[in-house]
């Protein structure tokens, strides 16, 4: 049990420092190409942010957990949304643009159609409806795309351009080689361990799934928001963890039901029903309608948002670790 804990907690450092990597060297990468960086973040950044998820979520389907893969990923929404984002609004909320809210706001709730067809209406997630997944992520992506490469890259100092521009085309390879590595490695003994864990304890993997892993995997953004936050943009934030919300759903989700589709997660019950169903899945759609709704209507982010989904995640937990 303990060996398992320590190489969970291993998993979850490799993870977080391979997903470090990965953004600064894609982040640098495009930089090198002039991209807008606007584009790197709604792209390149939010991409590699979300890696690991992808590589948790594909590994767990693959080696025939698909609770993992299927919790993980609705866990990872409800972790961004009712904690990192919840924090950030709570400490400093601010004004949002509802302009550039739209487009992601608009494709997480047709993902989240996609992913309730899929959950209550057929009880399992088949190939085809990967591959549909997949097709509504590269949309977005084109789209997203579309509408900032016309941006103008802003004009920076001259200190700030020799800091970016130090970074040898070597070194950049190195740090994206590197990243990947590691988190492919950390998704591994997170799987692992955190099955080990699971069985242990006797919790249900779903349930270590929609927090631990959850959690662990939603680190990277974590980082982003806090980093946004100390720099005073927060709605920058808000933006971010919307993205990742998306790729969370069409790109995490897309991927690991493509290359192995597993059924609904039967594995715990809540008011004598199916919990995915009748809790998580019904979680997820409130957290995003509190953070997205009213920020839409009022085109601002306000510190009572922030605590009612801080509140929200601490009862989602509680009853999780009870049921």
């Amino acid at each position: 049990m303990l060996k398992a804990v320590l190489l969970f907690i291993v998993g979850l450092a490799c993870l977080i420092k391979g997903g470090d990597w990965f953004v600064d060297g894609a982040s640098a990468l495009a930089r090198k190409f002039k991209l807008p960086e606007l584009l790197i973040g709604a792209t390149v950044v939010s991409i590699g942010t979300t890696l690991p998820e992808v590589m948790v979520s594909t590994m767990s389907a693959l080696s025939g957990h698909g609770e993992i893969a299927y919790g993980n990923a609705i866990g990872s929404v409800i972790c961004n949304t009712a904690l990192i984002a919840a924090i950030t609004i709570a400490v400093k909320p601010g004004p949002a643009d509802p302009k550039t809210l739209k487009v992601p706001v608009a494709f997480f709730y047709i993902a989240a159609a996609i992913y309730c067809v899929a959950a209550y209406l057929m009880g399992r997630f088949t190939r085809p409806m990967g591959l549909i997944m997949l097709a509504v992520f590269i949309a977005y992506m084109i789209v997203n795309v579309r509408s900032m490469k016309n941006s103008p890259v802003p004009e920076k100092k001259h200190d700030e351009e020799e800091a970016e521009e130090d970074l040898p085309m070597g070194k950049i390879l190195l740090f994206l080689v590197a990243g990947s590595a590691l988190i492919a490695v950390g998704a591994n003994l997170l799987v692992e361990n955190g099955t080990l864990i699971a069985q242990t304890l006797g919790v249900p993997e779903s349930v270590i799934a929609l927090t631990f892993v959850a959690l662990g995997t939603s680190l990277p953004e974590l980082v982003t928001a806090i980093t946004s936050l100390l720099k005073g943009h927060g709605a920058l934030s808000l933006g971010n963890v919307i993205g990742a919300n998306v790729f969370n759903l069409v790109l995490v989700s897309g991927v690991s039901v493509t290359l192995a589709p597993f059924q609904v997660p039967q594995s715990a019950v809540f008011m004598g029903h199916n919990a995915s169903l009748v809790l998580e899945i019904p979680v997820m759609m409130l957290v995003m309608s509190l953070l997205t709704i009213p920020t839409l209507i009022r085109g601002k982010l306000t510190r009572s948002q922030g605590i009612l989904l801080l509140a929200i995640y601490a009862v989602f937990c509680i009853i999780q670790f009870t049921m």
